[in-house]
Parts: structure tokens; sequence; C-alpha cells
């Protein structure tokens, strides 16, 4: 594929080069099987298990066809085919070639893919089981690290290992340093050791330092690792007699300045470098009960909606670099939204529905985490209620229409009980609470809304919009805000978004974006990883780096 082609995340397993699924029972096997010559972009060969963003494209589609497809599906066993050689990571020499811009897509996208095994665990019972069968370097052991546990066998030669500092003048970008802390409590002159060792660690003394949970010799390692992915299946309560749900190719069409999808439109300006997302409400009558669900299947609308929207985030975020601002709006019924609400809510244990609920919760988040100035514009016909509102909850501003003499013109906005809790960010909040930062007040002012319908000066009274111009305004205030925010330095508004959007509570997740952003961006831009004897420039050349060794 040439630098030029968009890239595309849509796929399926008969289009897989590196991964193979097989199935038995409550396990499921994904194993890797990288095809070093079938990298996403010329110029590099994925030799020892190396990934790429295809790499990554095709996991983040099997672990989906897993959750929907197989509900009978209680642990995912990752492992590889390769001799001796689990993963060896980000792919080297691609990550040399690659602008600035791909490596921190790429990274994000790593990134948001690992958390989504962490999220299913939590959430919806699904469990990992990482089956180190061979070395495991950087980017593989930050994938092993994702999983509930990790086996590693002991045949005296594989070892997990960050190599990025010594070798690369990197850091482990997709959580690892993270991980060996927040997650694996690996004590911290310890891990201070193992990332700067490029051999690794293997056997004992990596069970003993924690960093794999068990070890087994080569003749019973496939009966270990059997045992432990039972035993943590049986911590699931995924159904063995679920109906699995077929995710089909998504209904899309690339236009030169427009993506449109059933339920969602991307419309851009190039020349205003806007971009405006539309998603459109359901229409008619809803599914109210399983039965009903399980009938509508994938068509069921938050399930389409929430894969487009999430195919839709991808696509901009990585082909459409020079468009800085996304304006968010929706238009449908705000009945038919409160009905979808509540029946998400009233079946929320399903397990169809407990899944749509985690790709609506997912698919939300990576709008949080995306380096876009993101405006909510509320007009008539918008339908931003209940889950929808989440949309325009997630952005930096809400602009939203008020017509004093047009009651029933005036576009109105609504809370639904899904505001609170059913959708939260990656720091476990609800939007509606990080706005307030919880405080009981506005909290309890929210909560006493549910169900109401409001106008923009109602709205603007309770904190849930950032301004309500009336319609003499509307158009030179909204077009000015947007004209003054494209205007902008692009790195500074990205900082200035992830510091403000983040202001609650910290966990893991967080810190694995806060850390990617504030460190690992910095140090791609640095002569002593990317200059012309950076590090990660002369891997693999037989030139030695060259250090400014200047701190600073």
């Amino acid at each position: 594929m040439s630098q030029d082609t968009p890239v595309d995340y849509q796929t399926s397993p008969a289009q897989y080069h590196h991964w193979k699924l097989s199935f038995d029972g409550p396990l499921a096997t994904l194993t890797a099987d990288v095809d070093e010559n079938a990298g996403l972009r010329d110029g590099y060969k994925l030799k020892l298990n190396s990934y790429d963003l295809g790499v990554d494209i095709e996991l983040h589609d099997a672990v989906n066809r897993i959750r929907f497809e197989h509900p009978e599906v209680r642990t995912v066993v990752v492992t590889s085919a390769k001799e001796k050689v689990f993963c060896s990571g980000a792919n080297i020499f691609m990550l040399g070639l690659s602008s600035h811009a791909w490596k921190v897509n790429f990274c994000k996208f790593t990134n948001e893919t690992r958390n989504g095994l962490e999220d299913s665990s939590r959430h919806s019972g699904l469990k990992f089981l990482a089956a180190v069968n061979g070395s495991c370097a950087g980017g593989g052991y930050e994938l092993a690290l994702s999983c509930d546990e990790i086996v590693l066998v002991d045949d005296r030669s594989s070892a997990v290992s960050l190599p990025e500092v010594p070798l690369l003048g990197v850091l482990p970008g997709t959580g690892g340093l993270t991980r060996l802390t927040d997650k694996r409590r690996v004590r911290h002159d310890l891990a201070d050791v193992f990332c700067t060792t490029n051999e690794g660690v293997r056997g004992q003394k990596a069970k003993d330092w924690r960093l794999v949970d068990d070890i087994a010799k080569p003749a019973q390692f496939a009966a270990r690792v059997k045992e432990r992915a039972l035993a943590l299946a049986a911590q699931s309560d995924r159904p063995a007699d679920g109906k699995g749900v077929a995710l089909p190719p998504l209904s899309r069409a690339v236009e030169a300045d427009a993506l449109r999808y059933t339920h969602v439109t991307v419309e851009m300006d190039r020349a205003r470098r806007t971009a405006t997302f539309t998603v459109h409400a359901p229409q008619g009558a809803q599914p109210a009960d399983i039965a009903a669900i399980e009938a509508a299947a994938a068509v069921w609308y938050p399930l389409a909606m929430a894969r487009e929207l999430d195919d839709a985030i991808l696509w901009m975020r990585t082909n459409e670099l020079e468009l800085g601002t996304w304006l968010i709006k929706t238009s449908g019924d705000a009945a038919a939204v409160q009905a979808l609400d509540a029946s998400l809510l009233a079946h929320a244990s399903h397990w169809l529905v407990r899944e749509t609920i985690g790709l609506m919760r997912r698919c939300f988040a990576r709008l949080d985490v995306s380096s876009r100035s993101l405006f909510a514009l509320i007009e008539p016909g918008s339908c931003f209620v209940g889950s929808l509102l989440e949309l325009a909850l997630a952005c930096d501003r809400s602009y939203m229409l008020m017509l004093p003499d047009d009651a029933a013109a005036t576009p109105k906005i609504g809370l639904t009980e899904a505001n609170f809790g059913l959708l939260p960010m990656v720091t476990g909040e609800a939007r509606v609470a990080r706005r307030f930062y919880d405080e009981a007040a506005p909290m309890a002012a929210a909560r006493g809304a549910i169900g109401q319908l409001l106008d923009a000066d109602a709205a603007l009274a309770l904190g849930l919009v950032t301004s309500n111009p009336d319609d003499i305004d509307w158009a030179d205030e909204v077009r000015i805000a947007i004209e003054e925010r494209v205007a902008m330095s692009p790195d500074a508004l990205t900082g200035m978004e992830a510091n403000l959007r983040f202001n609650g509570r910290e966990n893991m997740m967080t810190r694995v974006f806060s850390r990617l952003t504030a460190w690992q961006n910095w140090i791609f831009q640095r002569p002593n990883a990317v200059g012309d004897k950076g590090a990660l420039k002369v891997y693999g050349k037989g030139e030695k780096a060259a250090f400014d060794w200047r701190r600073v």
C-alpha cells in the first residue's frame, strides 16, 4: 500500500494475513502468524511476528468477532504459530520510516486495542491469557501484559523484555511501563533493571519478579495453558448456549469530501479545516424485549450505530490529519432514544446488550482521546438525548440555539438514566460527573432533570451547554468560535484538550494515555530517537546511535 492510500479499518477473518482464530467450547485461540510480506505500507518486512497497524486492525476485528459472534467463548488464548517467537513487538523499520503523526496514531490505536481487552475482562467477563511460547519483546510483551494472565514457556531461551530504551531510544509505547507497576506491581527497582536489559528475563526469575504468572516446561506447556485458561473461563458468566450475532461489512460510501453510513454521516469542509459528524437517531419503534433485540441482531440500532461511528472516527483520525475541528451534530426523535436507553438499562445483564453497551462505551471513549477539537452544535432537529447526549458531553464546547419566540422549533436536549454510569469514560466516571466534578448540588439538579426535554436556557442554567445564542447571534457566534479554533496551533490544542477533558479521577488507563502523550510523543520528536543518527533510525544498519548527552 502506498503512503497516499487511505487506511481502511474494516476487515474480516477471510481477509486476515496475520491472525488465525480457532474455537473449542469456552476457549478461543487467537494465533499470531504474521505474514512478513503483508505489511500495511511498503518498505519493511514484518519479520519475527512483528506488527504494524495492519496487524492490529486484524486483532481489533478478531476480538470484536469473538465478543459478538461467539458468546460461548469465555477465555481467549493469545499465542504464536512461529517457532521460538511469540511476538517481537512493533516493527522497528516501519517506525523508522513513518512520520510522527503515523507513529502517534499507530500507538494510540494499539493502546485502545490493548485497553479493550482489559475493558472486556472487567465489564463482560471475556478473559484473556497470553501463552508466550517464544521470545516476547517490546509491544509483544505489552500485548501479553494486557491479558489477565501470562504463561511463559520455560525452555531456557524464551524471555520477556521491554528493550525500547537501550535499543531504540524510545519508550514502550502501549502501556508497558504503566502496566508493569500499576497492574503487575513489579518492584520499581526490578522494573528499572528489566527495562534497561536488552535480553530480558526468562524462567523462574520472570515469575519471581511478577513479569509472568506461571512458567511451564515445553512438554507441559500446552496442558498448563489449557488448565489456566479453563480456570479463567470459570470466572465468566458468558452464556454457553448464546446465539452469536454475525457482524456483516458496514454499509459505507466513501466520497471525496464525505463518509456516508446508515446512521452516521461525516462531511468535510477542507477550506475551513472542519469535519461535521452527524449521528442519526433510531427511527420508529425500537425492540423492547430480548427476543426482539436478538431478532434484530447486527442491524439493532445501538450496535449498528456504534460500529459505524467507531469506523468513522478511526478513518478520520488516520486519513484526515488537517481537519482538526470536528463539529458534532445529531438528528432524529428524542422519544426513540429515550425508549432505546430504557431498553439498554432494562436488559444490561444480557450478554448481547452488555456487549453492545461495551462497544458504545469504547467507541465514545475513542472520541474522548481523539486529538481533535470537538464542538457540539445543537440546532433544530437535533437529538442530543440520553446516550446520544454523551456525544455533546464529550465535546470541548457545546453551542445550543435558543428560539425564544418559537417553543416548538427550538431544539431540546435531555438526560436519561443512561447518562449516569452506563457509558463511562476510561476513568470510570460518567461524563456528567466529570463535568461537575461529581459535586452534589449540580449532580442532584441534573438528576432532577431526567426525562425532561430542556431548551437552551434551561440547559445553560443546569450547566449542560456552553452557550445559548439566539437566532440573531447564532450564525456569527458559532462561525467566529470555529474560525478562532481552527487558527490556533494544533499541537497546543491537543495538549490543552487532553488536560481539560481528563480533569477527574486517574486510573491505569488514563495514565497509559497521558504518558503516551506527554512522554512518547515528545521522545519521538527528539534527535536521539529520530535524528539522522538516532537510535530508531540506525537500528539494524550496523551503525551506533549518536546521542545528544544533554538532559533537557
